[in-house]
């Protein structure tokens, strides 16, 4: 019985360190680009007019 619970446990932590992993890249990327959305706006911010 012990040793069902101690797979579990390995397996669940296993999850929660892939799922922390995932969601640190996503955020890397997401901030990578609207760094780049924003530089093109700026570059372009002279075109507009209002």
């Amino acid at each position: 019985m012990e040793e069902k619970t101690y797979k579990l446990m390995k397996n669940t932590g296993a999850a929660n360190i892939a799922i922390g992993v995932v969601t640190i890249v996503l955020g890397i990327v997401t901030g990578v680009l609207l760094i780049v959305a924003g530089g093109k706006l700026l570059s372009g911010k002279s075109k507009i007019l209002f």
